[in-house]
Parts: C-alpha cells; structure tokens; sequence
C-alpha cells in the first residue's frame, strides 16, 4: 500500500506494529509494582522510513510523557519499538501479534484497516477498552465529524485518528490565461469542468483534463477518480450494508470519463495506461502541459514543492490553482452537497490485550496534544493534523493545507473499512480502464457488478 506515503507525506505515521514484542506492558516485577511499562510502535525508524516520526516519539513524546505521568504520582515507562519495512509486510505482522494476544501497548494503522480489524476482533472499540475516559477525553471537540468517522466503525470509535489530507481540482493559472479562464475558477458542476477543458484545448494546451484511470496507476485511480465522481453524482461504494454496484450514480462517473477519454481530446487516454503514467502527469502539469489535474495536497507539498518536490516547479504559489470539486450539478453529490472530496488517514489505537488501557490511552492521547502536534510538525513536516485548533495555528503559512483543512475536510467521505476494498477497487480501476478503452459506461458498470458480486459474496449484497 504505497498510497499512504504519497497521501500523507513521509513525515506522516502510517502503520504500526508490535513487531519484535512478546507482549503488551507490564509492571517492572511483572505483576503488581509500581513502574508501568507501556510500549508504542509504528512503521518509522530515526534515519530510516518516516524518520521524523519515530525522532518526535523518542525525543519528545516519551520524555514529556513520563515528566507528565511523574507529575501525577505515576511511575510509567515507555519503550518505542521502531521498525522500516513494507506496509503490507507489517500489516501482518501487526495481525499475527493481535491474534495472539501480544503487541504494543499504543500503535498505528491505516484507516482503511480500522473494520477489518475490528471484525476479526484484533481492535475493540476504545469506550469498552478504557472505559469513559475515551469518550470523554477532550479532543475530540476540536476533531471535525467528518475526520472522526475515519475512526469510526459500525457507529463506535476504535482509534484516535492521526491525521487526513483531501483532494481538489488544481489548475494552471498560466493556461488558465491562455485560455481566457478565470484565475479564480471553481466550477460548480461537471459541465463547467468540461466547458473549461474545451477553452484549454482550443488554445493549445496539450492536455485540458487529467483524471487518472484504469489500473497502472492504481489506488490513484480509485481515490482521486472514482470515489470522488461517484460521491459527486450522489453515491457511495457501501450504503447500508450492502455495496454499490452498476448504479446509476456509477455510470454518471464511467460517464464522465467518456466525455474526457473518449474521443473528446479533453484527456489522454494512453497516459492512463503507461506503468509510470501518474508520475508523467506530474511532470507534464509541472511543464504546463496539463490544465486541469484531480489529485490530493501530495501534489503541492510533494510534488510541485519548488524546493524539495519530485516535479519541483518555481512558480508553484503564483501559477497553481485551486477548487473544490463539484457534485455532477448544485445538490447532487453525497448527503445533497454541491462540492466533494474523498480523504485518507492513519489511526491511533489501544491495543485491547494491553495490561495498562487506561495508560495506554493517555499515551495515544498525548501524542495527539495541542503542544505535540505543534513538535511533530516543526521543521518542514508541516502536515494537516485532526485538530482543527492546531491546524489553524500550524497552518497559517500554508495557503493549500489551509484550504484543504478549512474547505474541504468538513466535506469529505472516506473508503469503506473493511477487508473486501482492496479488490473493490481493482474492480473500479479495470471498470475506467474498459470505458477508456472504449466500453460504455453500461457495458462497464456491469462488468463491474459482475465481478463486484463474486467478491462480496453474491448479488444479495450488492445494490444496483
């Protein structure tokens, strides 16, 4: 799941384990002594993978954290257990600890494996693993409803949520002007999106639209294209049970992607399908070759950054622009919204075999503070945090992760958390693929429900 980093930054926490540990904290004589000895782990390493993270754990978390315990009358240690391998990798591990009852105390997980886990009973939720103290801990005040339900499942909080991002509508200003668009452009409907990808090719440019599609740029595909269009045209991949299959919401998206890829000359359809074709449409957006992109604030802090990013372009803060994304028309999108926008995030989580779950949690909760949220994103690793009190203070020099956090994450949805996505949206990306490679969107969406049922176990759980 390489997403994650591309998502959320490399100084973002991603996943977590209990890799290397026999068990979760104890007293120091094993039973009942004073010292209490708590345990964190995440998937980031001091000169290694998400660096910045495991050097703000052990250099400030768990040095304040203890002074603060001491404060209190309480002797807690605590030990962080670093580690830098593939996520997928430690998604299994972190698995075959919980199974067996063993892990850290306190560790991370992508938010799109909060229901899996939850399922297979290795997370419970935090109000049954503390008690009150979870429900009552006072950030979640200052945490929007929308970033709460990443760590929401089933109507119960699992976790503590670490962080989001969103996605928007970036343009160039410079083609913009060519064009004779606006500088201050927002569409307000998928129309106007199209109309202004017409102007952007009457006037020459290379490539008017960029949405990313079919299966080469893979979660890409799915996270800034589908779910984005379908929440706009009303949907969602599950409702209520059951998963969205060849609705009509559904085809307005595939639609969508015929009016770009379709002969139009709006968009590139060889592009989608090129192994490297995602990193190509950055490079060509960054050359002024593409006029409209779909993606997340990685493209602004990682991508375009003029100073560290992968397409470093100079001008990034005069000519690149900014919109959220419109539903299909005013009131259409998900919940009657006329904007959408589709987030990720990691979790912060007590483990439920921990000796210590009262500690434990005021440890995950610590690391979550005004004050060390403010120490985790100094120097360079500025990030949108859950808070929205910190992110207004951290964030006033950022015009986007401003806008982002202001504009769009009170709007947006998330993937659904439960084992099944992961091939859900391979089905997805191979449904764009087929529409640009010239299926309908009909003939696409029922390809799609084809497959949709044989993973989630037959038509009974899929809605049409």
């Amino acid at each position: 799941m390489r997403l994650r980093n591309r998502l959320m930054g490399a100084a973002v926490v991603v996943v977590a384990s209990g890799l290397g540990l026999t068990g979760c904290g104890q007293s120091s004589d094993g039973g009942s002594g004073d010292t209490i000895e708590l345990t964190i782990a995440q998937n980031s390493i001091s000169g290694g993978k998400n660096a910045a993270a495991a050097d703000y754990i052990t250099n400030w978390v768990i040095p304040k954290f203890e002074a603060a315990e001491k404060a209190k009358g309480k002797n807690v240690t605590v030990k962080f257990v670093p580690s830098g391998v593939d996520d997928e990798q430690y998604k299994t591990k972190l698995s075959l600890d919980l199974k067996s009852g063993k892990g850290a105390d306190v560790f991370d997980l992508d938010g799109i494996w909060a229901g899996e886990f939850a399922e297979a009973g290795y997370l419970k939720p935090l109000s049954d693993v503390v008690g009150a103290d979870a429900d009552n801990w006072d950030g979640w005040a200052q945490i929007p409803q929308s970033v709460q339900g990443l760590a929401t499942y089933n109507g119960k909080k699992y976790a503590l949520p670490v962080g989001t991002d969103g996605r928007v509508l970036y343009f160039n200003k410079t083609l913009f002007q060519k064009a004779g668009l606006p500088a201050d452009w927002q569409p307000k409907s998928w129309q106007e999106i199209l109309d202004a990808g017409n102007k952007l090719k009457a006037a020459g440019v290379p490539v008017p639209i960029q949405i990313n599609a079919g299966t080469a740029m893979g979660e890409a595909t799915t996270m800034q294209g589908v779910l984005p269009l379908l929440a706009g045209a009303g949907g969602q991949l599950q409702q209520d049970g059951k998963w969205t299959g060849a609705s009509q919401p559904l085809k307005d998206a595939l639609g969508f992607y015929q009016k770009i890829y379709g002969g139009s000359g709006l968009g590139d359809p060889k592009l989608q399908q090129e192994a490297k074709g995602r990193d190509k449409s950055f490079q060509q957006f960054a050359g002024n070759e593409i006029g409209i992109l779909l993606e997340s604030d990685y493209l602004w802090r990682g991508v375009l950054n003029p100073e560290t990013g992968v397409a470093k372009m100079a001008d990034r803060d005069q000519s690149v622009g900014y919109a959220l994304i419109p539903a299909e028309e005013p009131g259409k999108g998900i919940n009657g919204q006329d904007f959408v926008s589709m987030s990720g995030g990691a979790l912060r989580a007590v483990n439920p075999n921990s000796a210590h779950p009262k500690e434990a949690f005021e440890l995950a909760a610590f690391t979550l503070s005004p004050d060390g949220l403010k120490e985790e994103t100094k120097n360079g690793n500025v990030r949108i945090t859950p808070r929205t009190d910190v992110n207004k203070e951290i964030l006033s020099s950022e015009p986007l992760l401003t806008y982002i956090s202001d504009k769009v994450v009170p709007l947006t949805a998330f993937r659904p958390p439960v084992a099944a996505y992961t091939q859900v949206s391979v089905a997805l990306q191979e449904a764009t693929a087929e529409v640009v490679s010239g299926k309908t969107p009909d003939q696409a969406a029922a390809d799609y429900q084809a497959k949709l049922e044989g993973i989630v176990g037959g038509a009974g759980n899929v809605a049409s």
